[in-house]
């Protein structure tokens, strides 16, 4: 079949479904632990470079700007050199790391150890800059939507990878560390060429997407529903692969969709190719030309400037650039306060449940819905704030700024410690992380413009492990110490997170307050955004 962005859409969530190994790192932490003869303390530093791996992709956003951003026709000129780059390092990684735990080869130093995580978990940010960053120049004008789409199936890959386990290797997480050395780069391999830029655009996008997002919600809810079931019954094998099996269906159907879109949008093109040819259909001066999108024509938005300050947004930036701009610090410091705080809570959940005397089935439930909730977030708020945007024309990060109050809520109903704070404090906290995933990529690409959005806003994207570092360690880790001193370096009780939270639940305030000073820097320039978007739609 002919390559188009349709299709290019479903190899890009194909492969994000397959590269989320960082979000299953608790399927082969024991053995890891125990095959190197690690503490507690050493694992945990080998998990911080597996968060600062998934995280800090730059240099994926500097690769992406430099071989495809330059709108070469060249071959090398594509996305799949940047997939090439992450395949490699995903293979590389996890490939020593098994050989290590098998006894191949000599048990590494700690700090190569950490080596062999980071580029690991480092390959994530490779693929998922080529599919979001590919995916926002196809679809300029529903960004929201689409990096909710890429984002969502990215926070649901985790799930797919534990499935896939629990079918053809459960009792066996050696053998799962192989598999995630194999599984993401063939993927990515098999898929990579046909993840493309194409600058056409059709009225019918929307209702498309919306396929996708049906998918991607049915695949969620499907995940939640064999979670529990797994964590409340023990599943022969027969159930296991037919479950399996039904879940390799879902993940194929995004295909339907696409030959469907695909298809529609040949019939168009012939009706108006046939009323060009013929005088007896048409005029050719009433067929107006395909235009390009907001990323190809970024003077558009000067068209009726409100003043200087708007004037600037919307410019295709460099990364010095943007970083010269107090919009790109107030982001920044929003994501180090909401993904920061987010991530400390998923880090510290399980130590959390043990405190309050949460069962370990409760604890495993715990966990394994977090990501999700993680989707919920990822691919509800792209969703939601395109259709307000587009219909009310709010600002996009008005939905940050909601977000960030919602977090703090969640972090206030963990300190409380009431019976089943966790169960709703999670909730809120993991749509709440989830969704600035989402609204990140998608407002720096609006106020920085595409080129060089994959270096923007996975520059951004680091301050998640910093936060994460810094509440973590400095905060949780130090106050719990505090706490569980006397008592055998375990704490339980209400008082062991409870001021913990609280200062997470200030933090997130403070993240409010900042994204909240953005929203009032971006609304003008929204409004021009809505009015471009408007003229263009009624122009197809």
């Amino acid at each position: 079949m002919e390559s188009s962005k349709w299709i290019a859409t479903v190899a890009s969530i194909w492969i994000q479904c397959s590269c989320g190994a960082s979000y299953a790192f608790g399927i082969y932490s024991s053995v890891l632990k125990s095959s190197q003869e690690y503490d507690q303390s050493t694992l945990d530093t080998v998990s911080v470079f597996k968060d600062i791996g998934a995280n800090a992709g730059v240099l994926s956003g500097v690769l992406y700007s430099a071989v495809v951003a330059r709108r070469s026709n060249s071959v090398l000129a594509r996305p799949w050199v940047v997939h090439v780059a992450g395949a490699i390092q995903c293979f590389a990684g996890y490939f020593l790391m098994w050989l290590s735990v098998i006894g191949v080869i000599h048990r590494p130093p700690v700090p190569l150890m950490c080596f062999f995580m980071w580029m690991a978990a480092h390959a994530q940010t490779f693929f998922n800059t080529a599919n979001v960053v590919t995916a926002v120049q196809n679809f300029p004008d529903y960004g929201g939507t689409i990096v909710g789409i890429m984002k969502g199936f990215l926070g649901l890959s985790g799930a797919v990878l534990i499935q896939v386990y629990y079918t053809l290797f459960k009792g066996n997480p050696s053998i799962f560390i192989l598999m995630l050395a194999l599984w993401p780069t063939l993927i990515s391999l098999l898929f990579m060429c046909l993840v493309r830029t194409y600058h056409v655009s059709s009225k019918d996008d929307k209702k498309y997407l919306n396929g996708f997002s049906m998918t991607a919600l049915i695949i969620a809810a499907y995940l939640m529903i064999l979670i529990i079931l797994e964590n409340v019954f023990t599943l022969p094998l027969w159930a296991r692969i037919l479950t399996f099996i039904v879940l390799l269906l879902l993940l194929t159907s995004p295909l339907r969709t696409a030959i469907k879109a695909q298809r529609e949008d040949s019939w168009r093109l012939s009706q108006t190719l046939s009323t060009e040819n013929s005088p007896l259909l048409g005029y050719p001066e009433s067929v107006e030309p395909m235009r390009f999108p907001a990323a190809e024509d970024p003077n558009e938005y000067h068209e009726v400037p409100a003043d200087d300050n708007v004037s600037q947004f919307g410019e295709d930036m460099n990364l010095l650039q943007a970083m010269r701009t107090m919009n790109f610090w107030l982001l920044f410091v929003a994501m180090l306060c909401g993904m920061g705080s987010g991530m400390a809570t998923i880090n510290n959940i399980s130590q959390l449940g043990e405190s309050l005397k949460y069962t370990t089935v409760e604890i495993n439930t715990l966990v394994s819905l977090w990501s999700i909730w993680n989707f919920l977030g990822r691919f509800g708020a792209g969703y939601v704030s395109d259709i307000f945007l587009h219909k009310r024309g709010w600002a996009r990060p008005l939905f940050m700024v909601l977000t960030l109050a919602t977090m703090t809520a969640g972090h206030l109903v963990i300190a409380s410690g009431f019976s089943g704070n966790l169960y709703v404090g999670s909730i809120l906290v993991g749509v709440c992380y989830g969704s600035q995933w989402s609204l990140m990529p998608t407002i720096t690409s609006e106020i920085f413009g595409v080129v060089h959005m994959g270096t923007i806003f996975n520059t951004i994207a680091a301050a998640s492990p910093v936060g994460s570092y810094i509440f973590s360690v400095r905060v949780i880790g130090y106050i719990y110490d505090k706490e569980a001193a006397g008592e055998g370096n375990s704490c339980y009780g209400t008082h062991c997170f409870m001021l913990s939270f609280f200062i997470l639940a200030s933090v997130s305030l403070f993240g409010f307050l900042v994204a909240s000073i953005l929203f009032f820097r971006t609304r003008k320039f929204y409004m021009l955004v809505l009015l471009k978007r408007l003229r263009h739609s009624t122009s197809q």
